[in-house]
């Protein structure tokens, strides 16, 4: 695994797949790599998210309270472009936003510290992407923002075309 370090602290992990006659074997976890990186991460819970058309957004989510999650995130089908949000108000990245265009044949893991909201907007039909967490979902400290606040100017790469009612009825940060 190689890490890359992003402008905001999060990582872009690139995997390196073993290929044969047989197909590929790719490692998506190693708890001494990711240490050796300075990121102690404990995985607690994971979903998979299927998606049915391009320009589906969900998002931008984060916690209202301790404890803060670290995610990881792997494309495994189509594309799409994440964004996280600096939401620590003591960072000098505070509000600050960061996007990435994942594929599913780039076999990259990007990993979100602590402290920042995501969003995911698809860029293909039937995307299928993964997330792990260090911490359970806990529905009474969910919260987010609208992807289009005026507050972040979130250039997104493709039109937004499907947003759930909750993720519409969110409101300006504050």
């Amino acid at each position: 695994m190689k890490f890359i370090k992003t402008r905001l602290g999060a990582y872009i992990i690139e995997l390196e797949p073993r290929k044969d006659d047989r197909g590929q074997l790719v490692r998506t976890w190693s708890k001494d790599e990711f240490d050796q990186n300075g990121i102690n991460l404990d995985l607690l819970q994971g979903y998979i998210s299927y998606t049915k058309k391009k320009g589906t957004m969900r998002g931008i989510h984060y916690r209202t309270d301790q404890p803060y999650v670290a995610q990881l995130t792997k494309c495994i089908t189509g594309s799409y472009y994440e964004v996280i949000v600096d939401l620590r108000p003591e960072s000098k990245n505070f509000k600050k936003w960061e996007g990435f265009e994942i594929h599913a044949e780039d076999e990259k893991l990007l990993y979100i510290p602590e402290g920042f909201g995501h969003a995911v907007l698809t860029l293909e039909d039937d995307t299928i992407y993964m997330d792990y967490y260090n911490g359970f979902y806990r529905p009474e400290i969910e919260s987010g923002i609208r992807y289009n606040d005026p507050a972040f100017n979130i250039s997104w790469p493709i039109d937004v075309k499907v947003v759930s009612d909750k993720d519409k009825s969110r409101e300006n940060y504050k």
